[in-house]
């Protein structure tokens, strides 16, 4: 029987699918009421922290179950649309994880069956949800920090073989659709684009640095936007043992450095109300320096994946869209599809 009082949520693929299990878990909305993996350990992981859970090892089983509203798709990531398309026409709402699908022209089936089937679809892109992002977004969008002029993303990460070797479809063209770029960096890009609008081209290069893999570790890019801003964008996995995720934004009025959702630097020429500078830098580096959890608790909002699973639960809760639908998604897979074009290619791609 339909449960009426609270959404029904049902996770598909417990990797960084237990995350949204944990987050459909806490929400006040939701009840998770079923989990879906090929793997037994992970089911019974799951089973183990949500006791009144029912496990499955079919997607179609799933599917089927009257008492699952909303599906999060977790699995590798050429899977996307095709079980994405499959629990819409079931009458299911989803949730993909990043990135979409690992090319724009599959993705566009999950914007296809979204518009015929009627079901809501959101895309994780958690980390414009970072509490610091808010504050650079705005500073960004007002005209605090003048005109954009320069932007540098990094991602300097660090995985072991082990981790390519674990999964069997990590690294490879087929499942993963790239390596470090796509899979580590994919959201990063996002925030690149998001921020500092739309990417006119890329001049790009990659190799396969320290791993035996098919595709690449490492890659190189510079960009630039129809602003007119130019930027660079670098991903690896080979940076020992996990630098930094890199996000810096320099124009003609102010300059904001963060690492992930730790704020670094916060340089405006025009201050607010009665601080100078230096004060002004002082109050943000106090709220968001800490990163998330020390925002969190000023702030009393959620982050990461609780946020984009809540966002979920209240879209179908209220009838609206989420707050990232696929065809937003599609736009940094296709900055993404670009750098491997233009790294095969060895010439610059216009988008």
């Amino acid at each position: 029987m339909k449960n009426t009082t609270k959404i029904g949520y049902a996770v598909l693929g417990l990797g960084i699918g237990m995350a949204h299990a944990e987050a459909a878990a806490a929400s006040q909305h939701a009840e998770l009421v079923a989990v879906c993996d090929l793997d037994e350990a992970r089911l019974e992981k799951a089973k183990a922290l949500y006791h009144s859970v029912t496990c499955y090892t079919d997607a179609e089983a799933l599917f089927d179950d009257p008492r699952v509203d909303i599906v999060s798709i977790c699995l590798p990531s050429a899977m996307h649309a095709d079980f994405a398309v499959r629990a819409m026409e079931k009458g299911k709402h989803v949730l993909v994880e990043k990135p979409v699908d690992i090319t724009c022209e599959r993705a566009m089936r999950i914007e296809e069956a979204r518009q015929r089937t009627g079901m809501r679809c959101g895309v994780v892109l958690q980390n414009r949800f970072n509490l610091n992002m808010y504050a650079i977004k705005e500073a960004v969008e007002s005209g605090r920090i003048g005109r954009p002029v320069l932007g540098t993303f990094a991602v300097k990460w660090y995985r072991e073989q082990r981790y390519y070797d674990r999964g069997g479809w990590r690294g490879t063209w087929e499942m993963d659709g790239g390596g470090s770029l796509i899979n580590q960096a994919s959201h990063t890009v996002d925030l690149m684009r998001w921020l500092m609008g739309d990417v006119a081209s890329v001049s790009s290069s990659m190799a396969i640095a320290n791993h035996h893999i098919q595709t690449e570790d490492t890659t190189v890019s510079t960009v630039r936007f129809q602003n007119g801003a130019l930027g660079t964008f670098v991903s690896t996995t080979c940076a020992y043992p996990g630098i930094s995720t890199e996000i810096c934004i320099y124009g003609t009025e102010g300059s904001i450095e963060a690492d992930a959702d730790r704020l670094k630097t916060w340089k405006m020429k025009e201050p607010v109300g009665d601080l100078d500078e230096d004060e002004e830098e002082e109050t943000m580096l106090a709220r968001y320096g800490g990163g998330n959890r020390v925002a969190a608790n000023e702030e009393g909002k959620l982050y990461g994946h609780r946020h984009v699973v809540e966002d979920m639960i209240l879209a179908v809760r209220d009838g609206r869209d989420p707050e990232v639908m696929p065809l937003d998604g599609m736009k940094s897979l296709a900055v993404i599809e670009a750098i491997y074009r233009s790294a095969k290619e060895g010439k610059p791609v216009e988008l």
